[in-house]
């Protein structure tokens, strides 16, 4: 990498001196005789450092400090100055000049200052690019959960109230409907927040690894044990474990359990020393477990302890209204992460997203629009973008309307389909449905219709 200088200095001898001497040390310079061409400059060239004279017609040096360390406050400014103007010059320093140096130059000290005045800048930067990307990361972390249906928003509340308690908590609800992201948001809204958070997927592992990774083991336990290992349990101390899928475990590894939740100690796998933990549970299942239990097949005390709360998360299919705002979300979010300009979602495409049955629920229709952003070629998501499954769902021209759907939500349903078969002429949509485009416009409105991620036209 280049480093950019701009030098500024009326006495061309000088400006073309100190011009000279610094591309011999390999940067590349930029000259400019007084305040306002070295303004200009700014707005055109991306540079790194500046060298100022002091006094200059027009608009002086400290003019110039002034609105670079405005308008870039990383770019460092070295001041060039006379003996009688130094106190002049540590004014500067405390308005933001990096440092001075006084005239003549000595050309071995500016080249030293220059040097470090760059690995300054190139630190903030570095510093200021950490920060953004850790700005970054713990937005993706407390990212809320998204919805804006009677069900979700009745959810949010869940979240606020059990949040800051330290009740057990069970989290119920299909695959794929966001379970770990509510988790995440009871952690991250209580006030053990900024203490570890420990999930473990329990139908991932065998009986005896997932006894192993949920209390540890002592060395020498079994064959492979070579030392000691502590369990998630012991790694949350003080903090949140999320058990995804506990209705997979087996009768033994419940009972552990349970004694966990009764009296918050337990033994590592080959140890007798009893160990103390402060841990929340917040458990998750696709499964009825009150079935589970009524079969054998899951304690019914362990299933009350940890059913101290439930949450349910219903299926995408059950909050239609859910899925413009969830696709409009991933939409913005892979079209920055894939560095393409996708606006959104044409009207065809829309619709058959939201008359889809999302089998996969949330984590189908995130894949969704990950995959039709990323095989678009135009600024909207078009019908030929998404995947073959969702197109085979629904014919053209065709509004499903499941029975038991409410009156209201058919009419939301007709009406959003006309509109996106008519590419949204209110006009046309008003004729063909029989009523005035004033009472169009109002159930537009009603329905929250005109806030969907419908191309505008």
């Amino acid at each position: 990498m280049t480093f950019k200088i701009l030098v500024v200095d009326d006495e061309k001898n000088i400006r073309i001196g100190l011009g000279k001497s610094l591309e011999m040390e390999g940067y590349q310079v930029y000259l400019a005789e007084d305040g306002n061409e070295a303004l200009k400059e700014m707005l055109k060239k991306d540079i790194d450092l500046v060298i100022t004279d002091l006094r200059m017609p027009k608009i002086s040096g400290e003019e110039v400090l002034k609105k670079i360390s405005n308008s870039y406050p990383t770019v460092p400014v070295i001041i060039l100055t006379g003996h009688g103007t130094v106190e002049n010059a540590v004014n500067a320093m405390r308005n933001g000049a990096y440092d001075f140096i006084t005239k003549p130059v000595n050309l071995d000290r500016l080249n030293l200052l220059v040097k470090r005045a760059l690995a300054s800048r190139k630190l903030v930067q570095e510093h200021r690019a950490l920060q953004q990307e850790v700005a970054r990361l713990e937005q993706k972390k407390h990212q809320p959960f998204i919805g804006k249906s009677p069900q979700m928003n009745r959810i949010f509340e869940l979240i606020e109230q059990v949040a800051p308690t330290n009740a057990s908590l069970l989290i119920t609800g299909e695959s794929g409907v966001g379970k770990e992201v509510v988790a995440d948001a009871v952690h991250n809204s209580s006030d053990r927040r900024d203490k570890p958070f420990i999930k473990l997927h329990c139908a991932a592992l065998s009986e005896s690894l997932l006894e192993s990774e949920l209390f540890g083991h002592e060395k020498g336990a079994f064959t492979g044990a070579v030392s000691v290992k502590k369990g998630r349990f012991e790694l949350a101390h003080e903090g949140t474990i999320f058990l995804d899928e506990i209705g997979e475990i087996n009768p033994s590894v419940q009972i552990k359990i349970l004694r966990v939740l009764q009296e918050k100690s337990f033994e590592r796998v080959g140890g007798e020393k009893t160990i103390q933990v402060d841990t929340r549970i917040i458990a998750a299942t696709n499964r009825d477990l009150k079935k589970e239990v009524e079969r054998g097949n899951f304690r019914e005390d362990l299933y009350y302890r940890l059913n101290v709360i439930n949450i349910n998360i219903p299926p995408l299919r059950e909050r239609k209204e859910d899925i413009p705002l969830l696709a409009s979300t991933f939409l913005k979010e892979f079209a920055q992460e894939n560095h393409k300009a996708v606006e959104g979602i044409d009207n065809k495409a829309a619709m058959l997203l939201y008359n889809y049955a999302w089998p996969g629920n949330v984590r189908e229709l995130r894949n969704c629009i990950e995959s039709a952003l990323v095989l678009s070629r135009n600024h909207f998501i078009a019908l030929e973008d998404l995947p073959p499954q969702i197109g085979e769902s629904s014919k053209e021209g065709v509004i499903r309307i499941d029975v038991g759907t409410s009156m209201a939500e058919a009419e939301k349903l007709i009406i959003r389909g006309t509109l996106a078969s008519l590419n949204n002429n209110k006009s046309r949509a008003a004729e063909i449905l029989g009523i005035g485009r004033k009472t169009l416009h109002r159930k537009i409105h009603d329905y929250g219709l005109e806030e969907d991620f419908l191309k505008k036209s």
